[in-house]
C-alpha cells in the first residue's frame, strides 16, 4: 500500500502551483495550497497535524518571503523544502534556514519527490522525530 502524504505547497505563480499540485496528487498526496504568508499561516495554525511536509517558494511577490512560514513550520517540527528561482537576492538567509533547496526551473515531479524524501527523514528544514 502506498503511503499518503499531506503537503502544504506555498507558491505565488499559478502555473507552477498547479503543476506542483498535480504532481503531488499523482503521487497520491493530499494537498493544501497557499499563495501568500497569511493563507499559509492560517493553514498551519488551523491544523498543523494535517501537514507532513511543505514546499515553499522563497519569494512570494509583493515583497513577501517564505521565511515566517519556514519559522512556523520549524517550531512545529514540520519538515520543508525550498523551491526558488531567486537565489541571489536571499542567498544568505536561505542558507540560514538549513533546508533542502531546489532551484527553479525544475520539474514538478522532482520537487514532489524531494518533499516526500524530506518527509521520510531525508534532508530537511526541520527535524521531525521518527515515529515509534
Amino acid at each position: 500500500m502506498t503511503q499518503t502524504y499531506r503537503l502544504l505547497i506555498v507558491e505565488d505563480e499559478p502555473l507552477i502551483l498547479m503543476d506542483l499540485e498535480f504532481a503531488a496528487e499523482d503521487r497520491h498526496c493530499s494537498v493544501h495550497t497557499a499563495t501568500n504568508c497569511t493563507h499559509a499561516m492560517s493553514i498551519i495554525g488551523d491544523n498543523p497535524d494535517a501537514i507532513d511536509v511543505a514546499v515553499l517558494d522563497v519569494s512570494l511577490g509583493g515583497g513577501e518571503t517564505c521565511f515566517p512560514i519556514a519559522d512556523a513550520l520549524r517550531q512545529r517540527d514540520i519538515p520543508f523544502i525550498l523551491h526558488s528561482g531567486d537565489l541571489n537576492r536571499h542567498d544568505e538567509h536561505i542558507r540560514s534556514l538549513d533546508a533542502p533547496l531546489i532551484a527553479k526551473p525544475s520539474s514538478a515531479e522532482n520537487v514532489i519527490s524531494a518533499a516526500i524524501a524530506c518527509a521520510n527523514g531525508g534532508e530537511t528544514g526541520a527535524k521531525r522525530p521518527a515515529a515509534d
